[in-house]
């Protein structure tokens, strides 16, 4: 049991890195991409159907977390205590302005909604990378450093190449001026959740050694595992509603 909890956490993780990584690379690229508000108001219409989707699988891992790992996730959140705490501003500064960029008239109110969703992406973009160092070198040091900030970067630089990809096949050829094919959406987010993915096998003889006892598992398996086909029914409906088979000027006006 403890071998398929740790495994289904891995994959809450990973699918998370694969399936927000996009959502993310968007809203720091939406001043590059959206040269004008009009396209501004096209790539954020493409992302935001996927953000909620997306940010269920980072619920599911604090779940997961808190759960499965009760002897680590108190030294893990201690130790990455600054950067969570970066981690929650981001999300709730890039949601806010994904949710009121639009419930105002105006110029203003709208340009502040847009970087709101570009500082907010690259923070959680930033903030990801340096945590992936920092859980990598043990948490033995400080969680902002120099070589964290280059993880960051890293992490950035995939992110922002994903939801390229992604909007490359969400609008083809209407903000990147690219058409992309499922493949290559694939290919991008294997190497957004690449990092995390290394860090999950270093990690896995550790975290097998820290989960809890088999009796908490167990009624952990019989709580929430029913709920896994409601999750990922739930992303198939997204994906196929509001992939690339819809029309530009049919996408969501309210974002």
């Amino acid at each position: 049991m403890d071998i398929l909890w740790t495994g289904v956490f891995a994959l809450l993780l990973i699918g998370y890195f694969a399936l927000e990584g996009f959502d993310i690379g968007l809203g720091m690229l939406l001043p590059v991409l959206g040269r004008t508000q009009e396209g501004r108001d096209r790539v954020v219409a493409a992302m935001a159907p996927f953000v909620l989707a997306g940010e269920v699988w980072l619920v599911a891992v604090a779940g997961v977390l808190f759960g499965v790992f009760p002897s680590i996730e108190g030294d893990t959140l201690f130790g990455l205590y600054p950067l969570v705490v970066s981690l929650l501003l981001s999300w709730i500064l890039r949601d806010a302005g994904l949710w009121f960029r639009r419930r105002l008239d105006g110029r203003v109110w709208r340009a502040a909604g847009d970087w709101a969703i570009c500082i907010g992406s690259y923070g959680l973009a930033l903030s990801w990378g340096m945590a992936l160092v920092a859980m990598a070198g043990g948490l033995s040091g400080s969680p902002i450093s120099l070589l964290g900030l280059g993880g960051g970067l890293v992490v950035a630089a995939l992110f922002a190449f994903h939801g390229w990809t992604f909007a490359s096949w969400r609008l083809p050829g209407q903000v990147t001026g690219a058409s992309r094919t499922g493949r290559a959406l694939l290919v991008s987010a294997c190497a957004a959740a690449a990092p995390v993915t290394v860090l999950l096998a270093m990690l896995a003889p550790w975290l097998l050694e820290h989960t809890a006892p088999a009796g908490t598992l167990n009624v952990l398996s019989v709580i929430l595992l029913p709920f896994a086909p409601l999750m990922v029914g739930a992303q198939v409906w997204v994906w196929r509603t509001f992939g690339p088979r819809r029309a530009a000027d049919r996408l969501p006006s309210f974002f």
